[in-house]
């Protein structure tokens, strides 16, 4: 199999967008394929407004990256290209060389921007989707970017996409990470026969830790609204015989740090190394988000090291926690109901223990890297199946 992923960096570090496409071309590589890159980084774009500019305009279409894809396909002519994000320096003019070569195009959908231009459905904290299928000029009226500017270039590269229909007949199959994003898709106007879920993968631990023993609450992720840790602290003050640990950073670091019960420990973004160790010595893993998650990578990481997991019923997260089974789930955005299920468990150890291992079991059958590898190469030769039979028909 040879592989050319297409991925445009994020500013922020803080994303597991990044380690799926290393992950990808690991996996692939391992069976003997042979994994390319096409990146470019939007933190090279800086605050020089010329820059800004000029992202602008090749998100909406780059000729740019249309002739650098088009020399790619032609040098390596790869079996798949596989996009994970293409805004704002790649733009989908990638997909319209790849359908000229009659390359095989499959999409990750990482995000929700095929389904809203600020790919958060997100408006003041709460859950929006008023673009969902062609209403991008409420990103304009409500100004969801904070910045007109920036919420009027997320509107019309969007409003642009769909209307040409760049992904619509440029996209061989798309992956959703899970099956509410899935049905948002296809609500959306994305032909459900072209979508197939496939959950992120994790590396299972070599063994279980025993919850039971744990000595504090964990959560993992970026520091931002979205991921409800305002809740989060404010539920673990609620608690203060329960020890809080927070590992990670973003945008609300120096605010959170302000904000600490006595209970609660903010540790900052730490080394995979210190994470582990977190892991294997935390009670249980909290992901209090207020946003659709897709399939959050820290949410199988904790798993896979036996823990049980408390997250919010919306999204991606409540499909991979399975209620009193792995873990517990609770209302999005309630801090009495969130505070309630941390008490439940860090009263309980041996509720820990069992719902902790359940989920080990889970991340082993249906998430490492051999089950995830199956999958993904039977999307990659549907792709290629499909591709040869259109260009058959075309031919004739």
């Amino acid at each position: 199999m040879k592989l050319l992923q297409v991925y445009n960096q994020y500013r922020s570090p803080f994303n597991g967008e990044e380690a799926v496409v290393e992950q990808t071309a690991r996996l692939i590589e391992s069976y003997g394929g042979k994994a390319r890159l096409l990146m470019r980084s939007s933190r090279d774009i800086g605050t020089v407004l010329s820059n800004k500019l000029s992202a602008f305009c090749s998100g909406i279409y780059s000729w740019t990256a249309l002739k650098e894809m088009e020399r790619m396909l032609r040098d390596d002519r790869p079996d798949v290209v596989h996009v994970h994000n293409l805004y704002p320096l790649l733009s989908p003019s990638v997909l319209v060389a790849c359908r000229r070569a009659g390359v095989p195009v499959v999409v990750s959908v990482h995000n929700h921007q095929f389904t809203c231009p600020t790919s958060n459905h997100l408006y003041r904290g709460e859950i929006c989707e008023r673009c969902l299928g062609g209403g991008e000029y409420n990103c304009v009226l409500r100004n969801c970017r904070d910045n007109i500017l920036e919420s009027l270039a997320y509107a019309t590269r969007s409003a642009v996409a769909r209307r040409l229909r760049f992904f619509h007949d440029n996209v061989t199959l798309f992956i959703a990470l899970c099956h509410s994003a899935k049905e948002r898709l296809v609500r959306a106007g994305y032909k459900a026969d072209r979508i197939v879920v496939l959950p992120n993968m994790v590396s299972l631990a070599d063994a279980p830790v025993d919850p039971a023993t744990g000595r504090y609450a964990l959560f993992a992720g970026r520091l931002s609204p979205e991921k409800g840790v305002s809740n989060l602290l404010a539920a673990a003050r609620r608690a203060p015989e329960l020890r809080l640990r927070v590992a990670g950073d973003g945008p609300m670091f120096d605010q959170l740090q302000s904000e600490l019960p006595t209970n609660t420990t903010l540790l900052g973004q730490l080394a995979a190394t210190e994470m582990t160790e977190l892991y294997r010595e935390a009670r249980f893993f909290v992901l209090p988000s207020t946003t659709y998650e897709m399939c959050p990578l820290v949410i199988l990481e904790a798993m896979s090291h036996g823990l049980p997991v408390i997250v919010s019923r919306s999204g991606g997260q409540g499909e991979l926690v399975r209620d009193g089974i792995t873990g517990l789930l609770f209302e999005p955005g309630s801090t009495g109901d969130l505070h309630r299920q941390m008490k439940r468990l860090w009263r309980d150890p041996r509720l820990c223990r069992q719902m902790g291992h359940a989920g080990y079991e889970i991340v082993r059958s249906n998430h490492t890297g051999h089950v995830y590898y199956q999958r993904l190469i039977e999307i990659y030769n549907r792709a290629i199946a499909q591709t040869t039979t259109r260009l058959g028909h075309v031919s004739l």
